[in-house]
């Protein structure tokens, strides 16, 4: 994940997005945690600084320069990867569900019950399954469309885990838009 999401970087910086084909609709979802990704960034290179003002060992102070610096970066590819991977409604009506590196999810167009704007304000971590086969894919604590599914889809967690999910409820920046574009015939 963390090579995929570096990889990013060069990607955001040339303005290119992934697996987005020509008369595919890229839907962003990154506008809930923007501000407090840029706000970790800003604390983050805050105590760099400080902890290179404060440790006076060159061989310490090297060690946590590194590693700050590798948490910079990490957190900026993973920003980046966000933005450069957005939601895809492709041209065949199928849908891509992503969040940066971590995780994707393409739902065939035949596998849709029905798709509407949904807004709700779920615990938990980013992504969260329940019992009952419901999957949030949570970003800045907030999803927005809910996919109910006519038969259950398997998907694998971050770390390799196998999971199915009925119904999906994650966000998208213009829920609308989406919506709309998983509704018409393909």
């Amino acid at each position: 994940h963390e090579l995929r999401a570096v990889a990013s970087l060069a990607r955001w910086v040339r303005r290119r997005t992934h697996g987005v084909r020509q008369g595919d609709l890229a839907v962003a979802y990154t506008g809930p945690q923007t501000a407090m990704m840029y706000g970790l960034l800003f604390v983050m290179t805050v105590e760099t600084v400080g902890l290179a003002l404060l440790i006076p060992w060159p061989v310490v102070h090297r060690v946590f320069l590194v590693l700050d610096l590798y948490g910079l970066v990490l957190v900026l590819a993973l920003h980046a990867a966000c933005v450069t991977r957005p939601h895809v409604v492709r041209s065949d009506g199928s849908l891509r569900i992503r969040y940066g590196a971590l995780f994707d999810l393409v739902v065939p167009r035949d596998a849709v019950a029905s798709a509407r704007v949904d807004r709700r304000y779920p615990e938990g971590r980013l992504i969260t399954v329940s019992g009952d086969g419901v999957l949030d894919l949570i970003v800045g604590s907030q999803t927005s469309v809910t996919l109910e599914l006519n038969r259950p889809l398997p998907f694998t967690r971050p770390l390799g885990a196998p999971e199915r999910a009925r119904t999906i409820r994650f966000h998208a920046d213009d829920p609308r838009a989406l919506v709309d574009a998983l509704r018409r015939p393909a």
